[in-house]
């Protein structure tokens, strides 16, 4: 897809790139694209007469376009991770989307695209086929506990739950994120986005007491590990993840759980999923970690802006 720029010009021949550099920054921006990108190249250029000046038409392509990034979705057959590869997908012009799985089946559920890949992210050898050659790693794993079965909710009381052998918070969340920005630092990759969970402040948040699995305490370890990594990175804790439609609801970003003692503790996956991607496009994103949440829908007013939302963040952890 080409982005045509019309700039008025009194050159009588072709010019050269250098040329066209004294007519238009490089870095700038136009119909839309990020500030950073590449307006165009110096391939192909086309003129027409009118009136008393000669008017260039500069046809190229942006770097985002020129120069897709290379996005892996860890997790990527979770509910939230499923979005992401999805939204990735939808943006073939600026991404290449690849996925990682732990199972055959999961591949299946997602498409079973030849760029989703199968690997166990407790086994750092494992999952390196899938980072060589990324730009950009998004984690979205993370240990799911299971309800003991023999719940009857008939009969009061609350449910009972337990993690499966090798699958505790600590394998997962702790040694398979670390495996992961291991090995996404060394093959280089420019940005690692984690998404976590609200709580982490809290040592008796009722989440570490599932399955006895303290899993808050394993995510914030991890969350401590990549800001310490020297690779830029988003830390996202999100609030309750909820089921719904993303898009139309106004988002609050906060810090030290602070979100969680108000009314407003709870974000659509869909959000956190475009929170993601957006986080990709602005250095205000980098190396900062905030708690995300949002208002109910049909009050304040739907975010479309998300590099204000970053500029509002000073929390480097």
């Amino acid at each position: 897809m080409a982005t045509r720029v019309t700039i008025a010009s009194t050159i009588s021949s072709p010019p050269s790139f250098s040329q066209c550099r004294k007519h238009c920054s490089l870095n700038c921006s136009f119909n839309g694209l990020p500030e950073t990108s590449t307006i165009f190249t110096s391939s192909t250029f086309h003129y027409r007469k009118r009136r008393s000046f000669k008017r260039l038409t500069l046809v190229g392509v942006s770097s985002a376009m020129a120069n897709p990034s290379t996005v892996l979705v860890t997790g990527a057959g979770g509910r939230t991770g499923q979005i992401v590869y999805k939204k990735l997908k939808e943006r073939s012009d600026h991404y290449i989307a690849r996925g990682l799985v732990r199972t055959e089946e999961s591949k299946e559920k997602i498409g079973g695209a030849d760029d989703v890949y199968i690997g166990d992210i407790r086994n750092g050898d494992s999952i390196v086929p899938a980072i060589q050659g990324i730009d950009a790693l998004i984690i979205l794993t993370s240990a799911v506990p299971k309800m003991k079965p023999g719940f009857d909710p008939s009969k009061g009381g609350r449910p009972e739950f337990f993690f499966e052998d090798g699958a505790y918070p600590e394998q997962v969340d702790w040694i398979g994120q670390k495996n992961q920005i291991d090995a996404a630092k060394a093959a280089g990759v420019k940005q690692i986005v984690l998404v976590g969970s609200m709580g982490g402040t809290n040592l008796n948040n009722p989440l570490n007491s599932l399955g006895n699995g303290n899993i808050l305490v394993w995510k914030r370890k991890a969350e401590q590990y990549l800001a310490d990594s020297g690779v830029p990175y988003t830390i996202i804790r999100a609030g309750g993840l909820q089921d719904k439609e993303g898009g139309i609801r106004e988002l609050l970003v906060g810090k030290d759980d602070e979100l969680l003692q108000t009314e407003t503790r709870t974000i659509a996956r869909s959000d956190v999923a475009e929170v993601c991607i957006q986080a990709l496009q602005f250095e205000e994103a980098k190396c900062k970690a905030f708690d995300l949440a949002s208002k109910p829908e049909g009050t304040g007013t739907p975010t479309k802006d998300f590099k204000a939302v970053f500029s509002q963040i000073t929390t480097r952890f």
